[in-house]
C-alpha cells in the first residue's frame, strides 16, 4: 500500500523510529496525519476527496471536533485513530479506530490495513472521547488511587492482589507511578470535563502528581 506521513506537532503515537513512517512514500490514496496539531493540517490537504483514506491522530478529543457534524449523519474518508499508551511508557501495539456514522468502508478497510501491515493491531469504535481504553481504564485507576487515600490496604497489598487475585502482571499503582500520575492526571481531568463523570475525576494523589510536575 502507497501511504503519505504528514506531521504537525510531537505524535504520542509514534514518537519514534517506526515500521509505519520508514515505508511511507511521497504520496499515497491513504494520508496519515500525525502530531498534537494533525487535525489543523485536514482542511489544507490537497485532493483531499479523491483518496481512499485520511487517518488523523486524536488525543482524547472527538474526530468531529476536525470534521465537524450534522445530524448525526457525518461521516466520510476521515478516520481518527490513536495508539494506546500509559504516560510516559512506549506506545502499545493497539490502534483505536475511530468512525464515525457513515464513515466510508473502504477508508475503514485501508486504515485497518495500513496499521495491521505495520504489525500493529486495531479496534473499532464510535466518535467519543477517550474511545475504548480511557474510559474504560480511568475510573478504575482513580478508584485504586483513593482506596490508598482512604487506607484500605498497602499499595504493595493493593498491587499484590491483583497479580495473585486477577492475574495482573503489574498492579494498578505500580504501573500507574511507573507511566506517571501526572499525565494520567492530565488525561483523567480532560475526560472529567468531557464526560461529567465523577469516575474521571482525577484522584488526590494524581493532582498533587500533577502539581509537582508544573511546578
Amino acid at each position: 500500500m502507497h501511504y503519505q506521513v504528514m506531521i504537525n506537532g510531537v505524535s504520542r503515537s509514534f514518537p519514534g523510529a517506526h515500521r509505519l513512517l520508514a515505508e511511507a512514500t511521497t504520496d499515497g490514496d491513504v494520508v496519515v496525519l500525525l502530531g498534537a496539531r494533525a487535525g489543523k493540517l485536514l482542511p489544507s490537504l490537497a485532493r483531499r476527496d479523491e483518496r481512499r483514506a485520511i487517518l488523523v491522530e486524536l488525543g482524547t478529543e472527538c474526530l468531529g471536533v476536525h470534521t465537524g457534524e450534522h445530524r448525526g449523519a457525518e461521516g466520510s474518508n476521515v478516520i481518527g485513530f490513536a495508539r494506546f499508551r500509559l504516560g510516559d511508557a512506549e506506545p502499545s501495539d493497539l490502534v483505536e479506530l475511530v468512525v464515525q456514522p457513515n464513515a466510508a468502508p473502504a477508508a475503514l478497510a485501508g486504515a485497518q490495513a495500513l496499521f495491521e501491515g505495520a504489525g500493529l493491531h486495531t479496534a473499532l469504535c464510535h466518535d467519543a472521547p477517550g474511545r475504548i481504553l480511557d474510559r474504560l481504564l480511568r475510573p478504575f485507576f482513580n478508584a485504586t488511587l483513593r482506596r490508598l487515600d482512604e487506607g484500605l490496604a498497602t499499595a504493595d497489598d493493593m498491587d499484590l492482589t491483583l497479580k495473585l487475585g486477577l492475574g495482573y502482571p503489574e498492579g494498578t499503582i505500580a504501573l500507574l507511578e511507573r507511566t506517571g500520575l501526572a499525565p494520567h492526571a492530565e488525561i483523567s481531568q480532560t475526560l472529567h470535563e468531557a464526560l461529567g463523570d465523577p469516575g474521571f475525576l482525577p484522584a488526590r494523589r494524581a493532582q498533587v502528581a500533577k502539581a509537582r510536575a508544573h511546578r
